[in-house]
């Protein structure tokens, strides 16, 4: 399914689903928010991502559903719905891409300030040609907070790696740092810097822009840019989705 016509389904779906509770977007940026999203409300996140390097390009549709159990417990389940993915001189390769489910609990200390702690597992649903082929466990510390009418959300992640090359490292250390802000009742601006690292590999970092327009509190829409900043990061990447209530559920 085309991507423009995957959103506009979605976004019909909306209505269907509506409840007093807002969303609580955990898209576009790479990184998340402490907070969990309102409890018995399942959230589902979806959109489009094409990122461009020299050599290659790879363009996915990457899913997030989201359910809280509480203000401090609660878990998600992403993954890619498709990938296509092609290198110089190789086929195209298509298919679902691999599968991560994530054991959440949130931290608050005020209406301003919260934690997060993220247990996540990836499992190895993609194909060897889209995927590791390998499971993959990370943990993920989160510190958001609000200062004035900016928004920020801090990540700092290590993964071990269930696939890894001979003489790298196996455990690869992520960081991102969001700041959002809003420009109007409907509509926020979006800015992050984000990157990893990895024993004897290179280092990547990137740049995202991105604003995202709200017509109601239970329906947010983003779009937005990213460019890589190091030679092993992607050249650019686009990409655009929503976040919208499924059920609730209690």
């Amino acid at each position: 399914m085309k991507p423009l016509v995957f959103l506009t389904l979605c976004a019909a779906m909306a209505p269907l689903y509506a409840q007093d509770d807002a969303v609580l977007p955990y898209r576009p940026s790479v990184s998340t928010p402490a907070q969990l999203p309102t409890p018995g409300q399942l959230e589902f996140e979806t959109g489009f991502l094409s990122a461009k390097s020299s050599d290659s390009r790879r363009d996915s549709l990457p899913y997030t559903f989201k359910l809280a159990f509480n203000e401090q417990w609660g878990v998600l389940i992403e993954g890619e719905s498709f990938v296509s993915s092609r290198e110089d001189g190789s086929p195209r390769q298509r298919g679902f891409g691999d599968t991560t489910f994530v054991l959440k609990r949130a931290f608050i200390i005020d209406d301003a300030t919260a934690f997060g702690l993220e247990l996540g597992a990836k499992a190895p649903t993609a194909k060897d040609t889209i995927g590791s082929g390998k499971s993959d466990y990370s943990i993920n510390g989160i510190f958001s907070r609000d200062m004035g009418p900016v928004h920020m959300d801090a990540n700092l992640n290590a993964t071990r790696l269930g696939a890894y090359d001979a003489g790298t490292g196996r455990t690869q250390v992520g960081w991102a740092s969001a700041f959002s802000t809003p420009i109007s009742d409907k509509w926020q601006a979006i800015g992050e810097l984000s990157g990893t690292h990895r024993e004897n590999t290179l280092n990547t970092a990137q740049l995202l822009v991105a604003a995202s327009y709200s017509p109601n509190k239970r329906l947010v829409f983003d779009f937005g840019v990213a460019r890589g900043l190091t030679s092993a990061s992607q050249d650019w990447s686009l990409f655009g989705g929503v976040t919208l209530p499924l059920a609730k559920l209690w």
